[in-house]
Parts: structure tokens; sequence; C-alpha cells
């Protein structure tokens, strides 16, 4: 049905260098290398700390743990506020709204009874003999102990035990919704927890991957730092991850390979540090990694200085795929200006963003912008009795209708209502706060949960830009290529994105190979047409890097220049980001 190669790596890894012998696979072998570095001090005061991130089993690991000759355990949560003071503490942050709340700046020690949590210390020093456990998450604000285990989570995983009835670690929450745990989690409990963890990065004697429940990997902290750093310096891919959704299609199922079982996959999320995790392999054991840790531990090597400087450790630019081949429409939707989503929700830039169309039936089609002379209350009205039930919204009367193509890419600009439609396989290129998205409308559906969809209609209708109308659309976000070089076997475009975006995209096309200079900027880059390429170092410092068609990598400011290379007797394409 579709184009393929059947070469799609569903579990990527980066073997790293030098440090077989630091990785230990299994409860059993964690128990036997903490023993080890404890050997013959049975009699003597030992504290153990296991510190977790929200989400990590905490009972699952105390079980285990114990088995180890633990005479006394310390737990976390005896020295936390009560439910009633965290949700005082967290109320401006967790707000009404279903999806969105606001970026806390709190910290960890803000969850925490501060009489308590300095009583937990004196029981620290007081402990005379044997083997004392202190565990859960913010174990390290108590003591850093004789021996510091960081029990890891990856966000995916996550959000997977949230579907399962997990609750947040702030709060007993099981019976709520999924939307009402991932908000908690966004919004407060991962950025408490990154906070905390980034501190404690060259602390660590030891870092445990927790994704597959009672089967945990262990490395050591040095091997930890390590093997980030040699990560920073070479392409990459990340863990791929894939939803289904209500407007989910076919494509990505047929052509990667995936469960035929599935009804549908809706999303791929192959390109967004802040929730793909990392696969590093020691030896022959793997251990998955939030990539977050990367970007909070390497930051301007990965970033390079230039982007570090204007974004901090955050990951500025995000890949993910949309298929709605054999499915439906997208909601219709906005997202919210600069100026609106810094005084409403606390971040500092807004979610601008781009469809490249990867693939696409005949006759198929995306919204973008208003047509002209629309009338903003009489939209507001429809809507509004849209989302009551009244009627069906008419999005051709108020939204322009653009053909779409294989190869085509419409640039959306924040307050650019748009809508990719069936039948369309979209890579999504933007900047990372993806959270942000008003929904207008939803052509009338409940989410998979069986729930309405969550729709904005006040947030969108402040955002709209009314003047971005189809002559603008046309001039300005659809198909704005220009040629920057050509010569035998290359070809560089740009191809977006719109001037009051901070990402700049081109396509490579390439028959043979090419060098390029990276200025100072991570790029994030996917091939998006040919069956591989080859990713090579201009001084040999990394090994060469595959990557197949349709897949979403990574290459750090620190790598500075590259080649790419086609396969044998192709000429490919590449789409490459970066910020400019």
């Amino acid at each position: 049905m579709y184009q393929k190669y059947n070469n799609y790596d569903l579990n990527p890894k980066k073997k790293i260098l030098g440090y077989d012998s630091f990785a230990f696979s299994r409860y059993d072998n964690i128990r036997k290398e903490i023993n080890s570095r404890i050997e013959g001090e049975e009699s003597k005061k030992q504290v153990i700390v296991c510190d977790l991130y929200p989400g990590a089993d905490k009972e699952e690991i105390l079980a285990e743990i114990k088995k180890c000759g633990i005479v006394k355990v310390i737990d976390t949560e005896t020295c936390m506020w009560e439910r009633d003071k965290i949700l005082n503490i967290f109320r401006d942050s967790i707000t009404e709204d279903r999806v969105f709340g606001i970026m806390t700046h709190k910290s960890l020690t803000d969850c925490f009874n501060p009489e308590r949590l300095e009583k937990a210390k004196e029981e620290v020093v007081s402990h005379q003999e044997g083997m004392l456990l202190v565990i859960g998450v913010g174990a390290s604000l108590i003591t850093k102990g004789d021996l510091l285990l960081y029990f890891d989570m990856t966000r995916w995983e996550i959000q997977l035990r949230y579907r399962k009835g997990m609750s947040n670690w702030l709060i007993a929450n099981e019976k709520d919704a999924v939307l009402t745990k991932y908000k908690m989690g966004f919004f407060i409990e991962w950025r408490l927890a990154d906070k905390h963890k980034r501190q404690l990065f060259e602390t660590f004697d030891y870092v445990v991957d927790t994704t597959i429940k009672n089967h945990p990997v262990m490395i050591t902290g040095k091997a930890f730092c390590e093997g980030l750093k040699q990560l920073s310096k070479q392409p990459f891919r990340m863990q791929p991850y894939f939803d289904p959704g209500v407007w989910g299609g076919q494509w990505m199922k047929d052509v990667f390979g995936l469960d035929p079982a599935m009804g549908n996959y809706a999303w791929s999320f192959d390109g967004v540090p802040e929730e793909n995790s990392i696969n590093l392999q020691y030896g022959s054991v793997v251990i998955q990694l939030p990539c977050m840790d990367l970007t909070l531990y390497q930051p301007r090597e990965v970033l390079g200085d230039r982007v570090h400087g204007r974004f901090g450790a955050e990951f500025p630019i995000r890949f993910d795929l949309l298929d709605t081949m054999g499915g439906g429409n997208l909601s219709l939707q906005v997202h919210p200006l600069t100026d609106y989503i810094q005084e409403n929700f606390g971040m500092h830039y807004t979610q601008d963003e781009s469809y490249y169309i990867l693939d696409a039936k005949a006759g198929a089609h995306a919204y973008l912008g208003i047509k002209d002379n629309v009338d903003t209350e009489e939209m507001k009205k429809d809507l509004e009795r849209a989302q009551a039930g009244e009627i069906v919204f008419d999005a051709d009367k108020y939204a322009n209708k653009i053909p779409v193509g294989k190869h085509d890419h419409l640039l959306i600009p924040a307050g650019t209502v748009h809508c990719s439609c069936a039948d369309t396989m979209v890579l999504e290129i933007s900047a990372t706060p993806y959270i942000f998205t008003f929904k207008l409308w939803d052509w009338g559906r409940v989410g998979l949960d069986g729930l309405p969809r969550p729709i904005h209609i006040e947030h969108g209708m402040k955002n709209i830009q009314w003047d971005r109308n189809l002559k603008w659309v046309e001039e300005n976000l659809v198909n704005q290529e220009e040629v920057c070089m050509q010569r035998e076997g290359f070809l560089d475009e740009k191809t977006g994105l719109h001037r009051r975006q901070s990402i700049e995209t081109h396509r490579y096309t390439v028959t043979g190979e090419v060098s390029l200079e990276m200025n100072d900027s991570v790029q994030v880059l996917n091939l998006v047409e040919g069956s591989f390429a080859v990713i090579e170092s201009m001084k040999e410092e990394f090994e060469p890097f595959t990557v197949h068609y349709a897949e979403t990598f990574i290459i750090p400011a620190a790598v500075g220049s590259y080649k790419i290379k086609s396969a044998p007797n192709e000429t490919i394409s590449v789409i490459c980001a970066w910020i400019r």
C-alpha cells in the first residue's frame, strides 16, 4: 500500500565504550553489587539511599533492597506535608482546567514538612549499627548516605502506568482521569523531580532504570555520566513510541511493522526529548533512560552555546508523526501566541510548528488560516453551538482548505487555525511546548476513553490571527521553498519556517555524499526519502551512524560538522531543523 523498506528500527540503542563491566541487570545482581560495596562492614552503620523519580515503584524496590540485610527503613513519605497542604501549595499550578496548568517554579523541598525532614535526618545520625535504608522521592534531601542509588523512570512508562490506575506521587488519585494525572505530572511533579535530579548527577553511586517492572537495570554513576558525555558528541536516535487515537491511521502500522492487532496508530513520538527515552548499551546490558537526563547534564554540548543561551537546559525542537492514512481529521485548532502563553501558563515560548507531508493520498488536504471577512462572533457562536451538540460546525465556511501532496511543507506560526485532515502522513516539526493546543472543534467525537475531548474555544478565540486569509497563507505558509545551493549530487532547499518562528528547516537532497556545518545549534533530522543514509564524522570522532526511512535522529551541536552519505545508487532527502 505504501513505500516500504522494512528496516525501521523500533529499538535503537547506542553502544557506550569503556564501561562494559559497570552495568547490572535484575535485582539479584543489583543486591550482589550493593553487598560487595559493604562487604565486611555488616556490623557497622551503613546508610543506603534509594532516591526515586515519581512513578518508580517504591514497594517493589523496597521489597527487593530489604533483602540486602536492611535493619531499619526511613520512608520519605513520612516527611511530606498532608494532601490538603500539598494541593494548597501547588494550587496556582494545578488550575481548574482539565488539560492546562502553569509550570511550577517551586522545588522538591516545598513538598516536605521541615520539622519532619529534620527529625528524619536526626534518625540517620542516631542510627548505630547495621544497614539503614532511606527510600522515596527526594530521599537524598535527608542524606546522601554511604551509597546513593537513583531509580529513574521514563515519561512514557509513567503515562502507561497512569492509564493502568497508578496515582500521582503527590496525591492519591488512582481514579482520576488520565488527563488529570498527566497534568499533575507535566506541570508539577516532573519539574520538581528534574530540578532535584539535575543537582545530583555527579553524586550518584548508581543509576537504576525501572521501566520494566521487576526487571531493573543498573549502571554505576560514573558509567551514567560518561555514557551521557559520549552520547553528546555523536548522532543518536531515541526510543520511539506509538499511540492510537480517534483519528489514527494505518501508514505507520504498515511501514514500520507495528502490531497488526491494533486498530490504528495516530501518533509516533520519535523526536521529543521531553518525553522520549534513550537506550544505552554497556556490554550486553541495555539501560533505558529519559532523554531529558542528557539535556539536563550536557546542555551546552547538546544544544550549542548559542541555543543554550536562549533556552537554557530545554530542548527547543520536537519532531513527531501524525498518521491519518485511512483515518480521520485532527481537531481544528490553534496554538497560543507567545505573550499569551507567557502571561497565562508561565512558558517562555510557544508552539510554533509546521506540517511536512511525508505521504498523502490523492485529494488529501489540510485546513490552514481563516477565510476573508469571517464574522468572529458568528464563528464563536457556531463553535459553541457545535460543542453543545446543536449543530455540526461547518469548517469549510470559516477555514481555508489547502490541497496537500507528498513533500509539501505547511508552516504554522502560533495563532494560525489549522488541521491535518484524513489520508495524510505528517511529520510535525515544532517548538517543544506541545501540550498547549486549543481545540476549537473535534468533529463531534469522544476520546478513546469515552470522554469528550477537551475543547478550549475561549482560549482559541483570543489567539486566532484573523488576517491570515487564503492569500496571506499561500504567500507566507505554503511551500516556501528557496534554493540555497545546487550542484551535482546535492540540492539544499530552505523550506521554512515562518519569520515569527525560531526554527529553520532545510531539505537536503543527496546523491553520493555531502559535508555540512552546524552553526552552533543542535539539529533534528528525518530521512524523508530513501531506504537509508549514513552520517559520518568529518574527523572520525564517532562511528558511522545509519538511519532509515522516516526515522528521526539528533545531531548534538558539539559534533560541529558531519557528512551525509546516500544509500548506493539512491537519491535521498533529509529534512533538517535547527535554531536560527
